[in-house]
């Protein structure tokens, strides 16, 4: 393989965290995810396969994307703050979904990587919702967790998202097929993820 074609390498991560979250939750979706952004975008080599870090692991600095996702707790040490806090104001993306039950926890969490600045609805006119394929009125919903509309948050740093959360809607479960969502749900995910990466890479 030639420097370049490494250099050219997307290799997606998943955050492994403690606190008695489920990180490991669902395996099969970054790779699946990242099968859909292989047959669909030809210019972006692919890895099909995850990496798995934690955030206190400096090789996060070596990677563009990372993945966190879960239900319940997550609680991250003085060194993984710090780490996080570098890596996205230095260019990283961090993309979060909530699995249901990880919603006040990584709000604390965040708290602490940024305190001075808060979670704030990703408007509908964002580019992460019109990368690749175009969603007019923000996320699609995928599961129904709770009543209501699906929301995207996100952390702005000069401008650029450098972090975007989403709640209320579960992307990632529909990225496998163990769940029996309907094939048009599973693409509406698919586009959705694959509009995440693209924007992760671009920006």
């Amino acid at each position: 393989m030639t420097l370049l074609a490494f250099l050219l390498l997307f290799v997606p991560v998943r955050v492994k965290y403690h606190g008695g979250g489920d990180w490991y939750n669902d395996p099969e979706i970054l790779p699946n995810l990242m099968r859909e952004v292989k047959s669909r975008v030809q210019h972006i080599s692919v890895e099909i396969k995850e990496q798995v870090l934690t955030l206190d692991d400096d090789r996060i600095f070596d990677y563009p994307f990372l993945f966190l996702t879960g239900h319940g707790n997550i609680r991250l040490s003085e060194k993984e703050v710090k780490n996080l806090r570098t890596y996205l104001l230095n260019g990283g993306f961090l993309y979060i979904d909530d699995d249901y039950g990880l919603d006040k926890y990584i709000r604390r969490e965040l708290k602490k990587v940024f305190p001075h600045k808060k979670l704030v609805k990703v408007p509908f006119s964002h580019p992460i919702y019109h990368m690749f394929y175009n969603f007019p009125k923000g996320l699609p919903k995928i599961h129904e967790h709770y009543k209501g509309p699906p929301e995207g948050y996100g952390i702005f740093s000069n401008g650029r998202l450098c972090l975007f959360y989403t709640y209320n809607t579960n992307i990632s479960d529909g990225w496998t097929d163990r769940h029996k969502d309907p094939p048009e749900k599973m693409e509406e995910a698919y586009k959705m993820g694959v509009n995440i990466v693209l924007y992760a890479l671009t920006y």
